[in-house]
């Protein structure tokens, strides 16, 4: 939604986020990974635990970043039905040809 999509779907297997698991870990939590006693350890335990708790589709849907989860066996009836929802949609576009020109 935050690039203009009038409807966002996700599958149930799908992983959302802005970086992977690995590097968010490592700049998340650097400083439980540096002051454990085994930091290997502690950066999988971290990976798998920002995994879990974050990089879900569930949780994309609770902040509004995606509308729904779909079954992927639904796939082609959702996007018809959306697709029918938007075909009367009207979009003014900006009359300029760059949306974002340099200041």
């Amino acid at each position: 939604q935050s690039i203009g999509a009038d409807l966002t779907y996700a599958w149930p297997t799908n992983e959302i986020a802005v970086m992977g698991a690995e590097g968010a870990a490592n700049v998340i939590f650097r400083r439980q990974i540096a002051d454990a006693e085994d930091p290997e350890a502690m950066r999988a335990r971290m990976v798998k635990e920002y995994k879990a708790e974050l990089m879900h589709p569930y949780y994309a849907a609770e902040r509004g970043l995606v509308d729904d989860v779909i079954d992927p066996a639904e796939t082609r009836e959702v996007l018809i039905a959306s697709l029918a929802m938007l075909r009367n949609k009207h979009a003014d576009l900006p009359s300029r040809k760059h949306g974002n020109p340099p200041q």
